[in-house]
């Protein structure tokens, strides 16, 4: 297993390493059949008016998949603790719903409404930051809305941007305020979803109840 370790407004001392090998070995020790790579990013905040200032992501690649989990405190060391024991609950529910997707498929229900949606945003206020501070770059394999809506789940984020594989176009899937998740794709004036004018279609992800009575 390969484990990378950066930093950014903070020094990685031998300390430091040492520290994160111990919690996050001890974190993915169960899962190291299905673990490739484990990415951990340290960060100090310079702003002394952000509080907590020290934080700890890591960012797991399991087979294909992306799983991540990310805490902040106001001690580094309080935050690899907690990204540790966050990141071991992620990985042990992403290796029970691949056992469970073995044993019992669920299908998944995507319900398309006819109208366009135009307020993405419903009644919250947006805030853009005035400089952009991080960007990120990952592959983007593709993948079906069951398999987006799976690792919209692991990642942690509303929202997941992906390469759907039954259209070939980019969409985004996110969670909804008022329950569910829905899909944004492209969609052209004459109702194709090819992106050409920049509009947005919607779609809605209905999940279905496990049924837990037998026949």
């Amino acid at each position: 297993m390969k484990l990378v370790i950066h930093g950014k407004n903070i020094e990685i001392t031998d300390a430091i390493r040492e520290y994160v090998h111990q919690k996050i070995e001890k974190a993915v020790n169960h899962f190291q059949s299905i673990t490739n790579e484990v990415d951990v990013h340290l960060s100090v905040a310079r702003n002394p008016r952000i509080n907590p200032r020290q934080a700890a992501e890591v960012t797991i690649y399991a087979n294909g998949n992306v799983i991540r989990a990310e805490e902040s405190s106001e001690s580094l060391y309080a935050s690899i603790d907690l990204v540790a024991d966050k990141i071991a609950r992620q990985l042990r529910k992403y290796k029970e719903r691949r056992q469970d997707h073995k044993t019992h498929p669920q299908p998944t229900e995507v319900v398309i409404p006819e109208s366009i949606v135009t307020d993405l945003i419903g009644d919250r206020t947006a805030e853009l930051p005035n400089e952009v501070v991080r960007t990120k770059y990952f592959s983007m394999p593709p993948m079906t809305v069951a398999e987006a809506l799976e690792q919209l789940q692991l990642v942690g984020h509303d929202f997941y941007m992906f390469h759907n594989s039954e259209t070939g176009e980019i969409n985004v899937i996110y969670e909804r305020n008022h329950g569910g998740y829905g899909v944004i794709h492209p969609r052209n004036g004459n109702g194709n979803t090819n992106g050409k004018n920049g509009k947005a279609s919607h779609t809605n992800i209905v999940m279905p109840e496990k049924s837990h009575s037998s026949k």
